[in-house]
């Protein structure tokens, strides 16, 4: 797959906790985790989920269980590392990646940076939320409209390396031609709609990429963001 990505602190945070991941090869793996708990914490968090995920190897087709196994090695390194260490208590990361095969791909999950499909002109959210909102979504207690502006909208209920043991989202989706993905953090997804990602999606991935940035930072860029568009050629 073609990948362009960006990533940026906003205008408000002091430092950039996000992380971003492309490995070569030719089973490739990509990646964008979105640290949390403090300055130092939330960089490092970050940063181990996505060095976990490099060391799969992607000389081998994708599998659910190396892909699981991965997320659960980020969980139990953070995990150990925030017992070890009080100032760095509490950290934890979101981890959204996408691991390429031949004619599939793998998608792996956990908190609230997101991953959509762009297909045939229609754009699909492929992960759920793990947040407070996301279940308020889910169960009928909240709408789309009010969640936007719902004051916990930034409580996430399920994160790497926050608890000893780790429930992972993991799926198979076939590859298709044409097919366009984006990965980000909650960072862009503050400020832009599902109706400004599915006309960005139609741009070229430089120019969709640099929009949607614009979007978010002309928005108030409030937290860090970060974004990956994936092309399947046609």
């Amino acid at each position: 797959m073609i990948a362009i990505s960006r990533t940026d602190p906003g205008k408000v945070r002091p430092s950039n906790q996000d992380a971003l991941l492309q490995t070569a090869g030719p089973y490739a793996l990509f990646a964008v985790a979105d640290g949390m708990g403090g300055h130092r914490g939330g960089n490092i968090a970050s940063a181990m989920a996505v060095d976990c995920l490099s060391e799969i190897d992607n000389q081998s087709p994708p599998e659910e269980e190396a892909l699981k196994a991965a997320f659960d090695r980020a969980n139990r390194l953070i995990w150990e590392r925030q017992r070890q260490d009080e100032n760095l208590s509490g950290m934890g990361t979101t981890l959204t990646a996408l691991w390429e095969g031949a004619d599939y791909v793998l998608l792996g999950h956990v908190g609230d940076s997101r991953a959509y499909l762009y297909r045939d002109g229609v754009l699909r959210q492929m992960s759920a939320d793990h947040s407070l909102v996301g279940e308020l979504l889910r169960s009928g207690m909240l709408n789309s409209e009010d969640a936007r502006t719902y004051p916990y909208r930034n409580i996430v209920t399920r994160a790497v390396g926050t608890d000893q043991a780790l429930e992972s989202d993991i799926a198979r989706v076939d590859k298709l031609p044409g097919d366009r993905w984006l990965l980000c953090s909650d960072g862009l997804t503050e400020y832009a709609s599902q109706e400004a990602i599915t006309r960005a999606m139609a741009l070229a991935l430089s120019e969709a990429a640099e929009q949607l940035m614009a979007l978010a930072l002309s928005g108030g860029g409030r937290d860090n963001i970060t974004l990956m568009f994936l092309e399947v050629p046609a």
